[in-house]
């Protein structure tokens, strides 16, 4: 999959694919154990489960729906689905209806269970840094920060030190955003964030 520059391309990416493979991944998955071990019941009501969550993830997807609409059919496809890479994408989405409806404790609650139910690396890694923007818009930058800490995919690295940049200017500790910031560079973020080199350049002229 390839290295995205923004958190929206990287979801809308997670999202096609799972859109485009997830049901013949876990069909085949089903199947495969089907054929190994005999359950041919259990094969077929694992893929009749399987198609029915893909096509009710995909319509919730394509409706256009409002934040209030998205956060109650998200949670209908909860009771009646289990597939977890559907579910965590969904909590995604809920969690960015929360965050512009302003309810940043639903927000958090939706994007720490991405982050518990552990889908998918990179969903994991794009929860734990939008949790990290929810704590610190709640002026729970300590918790922020630690979140931060969590994300140690080096497709993540830049984006999480400019973030970690971000929080400490925001507490007056200029000289560790310094070193955030600078990290970041080294991590190649100028090549999604050009405003990065400056952020630093502003603190090294203050």
């Amino acid at each position: 999959m390839e290295i995205y520059s923004t958190e929206e391309q990287q979801v809308d990416a997670i999202k096609q694919f799972w859109k485009d493979y997830g049901t013949s991944i876990v069909i085949g998955a089903v199947v495969g154990l089907g054929g190994l071990f005999g359950w041919n019941y259990y094969s077929d009501h694992q893929v009749k489960q399987t198609e029915t969550a893909s096509e009710a993830f995909q319509a919730l997807t394509a409706a256009g729906e409002t934040e209030a609409q998205l956060i109650t059919g998200a949670e209908n496809f909860s009771k009646n689905y289990s597939e977890s890479g559907y579910q965590a994408l969904i909590e995604l989405m809920v969690a960015k209806a929360a965050v512009e409806q302003e309810d940043y404790d639903k927000a958090m609650t939706a994007l720490k269970s991405v982050i518990a139910s552990n889908p998918d690396q990179s969903l994991v890694m794009l929860a734990s840094i939008r949790l990290a923007r929810v704590q610190a818009q709640q002026g729970q930058f300590a918790a922020a920060i630690a979140t931060l800490e969590q994300v140690n995919d080096p497709a993540f690295l830049a984006q999480r030190d400019e973030l970690k940049g971000d929080f400490l200017v925001q507490q007056g500790e200029n000289d560790q955003a310094k070193i955030a910031y600078q990290s970041a560079i080294d991590e190649g973020g100028l090549a999604t964030s050009p405003a990065l080199q400056m952020k630093l350049d502003n603190l090294n002229k203050a």
